[in-house]
């Protein structure tokens, strides 16, 4: 090899390495970079020639500058922060869930209701005494009032969560037309003649954007050597070849007829999918933590509505009734009670209708059936009004609104016993709540106005508690539509539940979360900057590089002795 040969080499190795402590400077000054990615010098041999029968070597080139990222490892990090996000959102509803339920106070629903019960064994022990009376229907509405507040708390998370859903859409569809632009930016820069990944700065946005991206929705990521990359969710692109698809947030009526937030895919229109992300928590926490919660809670404020209706309509008050009126109507007034689109239905069974002539105190009692069993004609409402107003002295309609309206003629009036179909309930007449679930239940205005047609009694006069007796009872009663169990036990075992579920979503929040810092640890390892590692580098760089300048002076010094001679 010549003198000028060996100079060449010795020239190119000054660059190389002069590159390469660049390189780790560039690597240091970023190592506080969120998500910067360790950059490395890549070098290669160049081509040797022979000559004379000895192959000689012409020394090194630098073929760029590299990250040194695991693309496996990334798209383990994306489904990790795709899996914590969503069980993260999922523990958050649980907590909130449990805050809003109050149960480590005195505001929460098995309080009041118990405060119910102490209050109905109260008037239970003088049932004429107005003022006991009058608390015990007070009490009832504030139970009507916890229940309501609850309700209205469970329905602000939900609402909030879909405020939520709609600023994460948003923020989805910045981060796609983010890694779009930036997709154009890295390929023109590395189709240049430059080597790939040495558009380093700009791949690393591109990571952070993904990686924010992967907690908000699951991504699948695929690179291709133009430095592009496609990106998936689920079986749908988000962006393919350039062509992005974007999220949408479109309001949907929900199963009580409230229109809510749900996300779509723009081309396909295909639902999201809620596997995963921020997103996804978001959707399970609204759909089925808190609704699943509400669906719950309807059932227990249903039950205590029914079975205290039930018990109650087939009371009497301190008086009776000169007129009433059904709080609840039917669909169809020809159709069988039990398919008439009542709340709660009634069944097979009949029924006491007692008329009492306020002059002479003489009371008539007539039993209507209620034909329910499916055989033949069943009884509807036009059949029980014709029933009724068959009865002396009883009169009975059906307004336009499909409810049904009794009264009594001058000088009498009606009460009701013994009623085994549960048909006043279901219609609301002499009931004591109105409604059917959280969202209307509330107290029979009849009996806030006139505390007299309290149903204390089951016909024994002013002094007869035997109906409250039987209603102080009703909570620890096992309920068909409860799967056999009693209200208080009931709502007992619901938030019971509710707490476990609860742990243990903040159990599998803590798993996903150790697993994805663990899977970041990994990265760090792999592609983060160790301040160490880089001045150990710059070191021997510095030393490769006095070693070749050393080369380059000796050559120098054998040119010079070469031209003296």
């Amino acid at each position: 090899m010549s003198l000028n040969g060996a100079l060449a080499i010795a020239s190119r190795t000054l660059e190389v390495f002069s590159l390469g402590i660049q390189v780790a400077g560039q690597n240091i000054a970023n190592a506080a970079t969120p998500g910067y990615i360790r950059e490395e010098l890549r070098t290669e041999t160049t081509t040797p020639y022979s000559t004379g029968g000895v192959l000689i070597g012409t020394g090194v080139n630098a073929t760029g500058v590299r990250q040194r990222i695991d693309t496996y490892l990334e798209s383990r990090i994306y489904a990790a922060n795709t899996d914590f996000s969503a069980a993260n959102i999922r523990n958050d509803a649980f907590n909130q869930l449990q805050t809003a339920l109050q149960e480590l106070g005195d505001q929460d629903l098995s309080t009041s209701l118990n405060n119910l019960v102490a209050a109905m064994n109260a008037t239970a022990n003088q049932p004429d005494d107005p003022a006991l009376r009058s608390a015990f229907i007070q009490q009832g509405q504030q139970f009507v009032t916890d229940v309501q507040k609850l309700r209205g708390r469970l329905d602000t998370l939900r609402d909030g969560y879909s405020e939520k859903m709609s600023g994460l859409v948003d923020e989805a569809n910045s981060l796609l037309s983010t890694v779009n632009n930036l997709n154009r930016q890295i390929s023109q820069l590395e189709a240049n003649g430059l080597n790939r990944n040495d558009a380093g700065g700009l791949r690393v946005q591109r990571l952070n954007a993904l990686n924010r991206l992967s907690e908000i929705i699951p991504i699948r990521v695929q690179e291709y050597p133009s430095g592009s990359v496609d990106v998936h969710t689920g079986s749908d692109y988000l962006l393919l070849a350039g062509h992005t698809q974007t999220l949408q947030a479109v309001l949907e009526p929900s199963s009580n007829g409230v229109a809510e937030v749900n996300v779509q895919l723009s081309a396909t229109r295909a639902t999201l999918s809620t596997s995963g992300g921020e997103l996804g928590g978001l959707i399970q926490g609204r759909d089925t933590i808190l609704t699943g919660f509400i669906d719950q809670l309807d059932r227990f404020v249903g039950a205590v509505a029914n079975e205290f209706n039930k018990i109650h309509a087939s009371g009497e008050g301190l008086v009776g009734f000169t007129d009433v009126t059904s709080t609840n109507y039917v669909n169809d007034t020809t159709a069988a009670l039990n398919n008439a689109g009542l709340a709660f239905t009634p069944t097979n069974g009949r029924l006491e209708v007692k008329v009492r002539n306020l002059q002479s105190g003489q009371t008539e009692v007539t039993t209507v059936s209620i034909d329910l069993d499916g055989l033949g004609t069943d009884t509807s409402l036009e059949d029980l009004r014709a029933a009724l107003d068959g009865i002396d002295h009883v009169n009975a309609t059906i307004t336009t609104e499909g409810k049904l309206q009794i009264t009594t003629d001058t000088g009498s009036e009606i009460r009701f016993s013994n009623d085994n179909s549960g048909v006043l309930a279901s219609l609301g007449i002499n009931t004591f709540f109105t409604g059917s679930d959280s969202g209307d239940i509330g107290i029979n205005s009849r009996i806030v106005h006139d505390q007299r047609l309290l149903a204390s009694g089951q016909g024994g006069g002013p002094a007869d508690n035997s109906n409250l007796l039987k209603l102080s009872q009703f909570i620890d009663k096992p309920i068909d539509g409860l799967n056999g169990i009693s209200i208080d036990r009931f709502y007992t075992q619901l938030i019971g539940t509710t707490a476990q579920s609860g742990a243990a979503e903040e159990s599998l929040s803590t798993g996903f979360q150790n697993f994805r810092d663990s899977l970041k640890t990994q990265r760090e390892q792999n592609s983060g900057v160790s301040l160490d590692d880089e001045a150990i580098r710059i070191m021997n760089l510095q030393r490769a590089y006095q070693a070749a300048a050393r080369i380059v002076s000796t050559i120098d010094q054998l040119l010079n002795t070469l031209l003296e001679m």
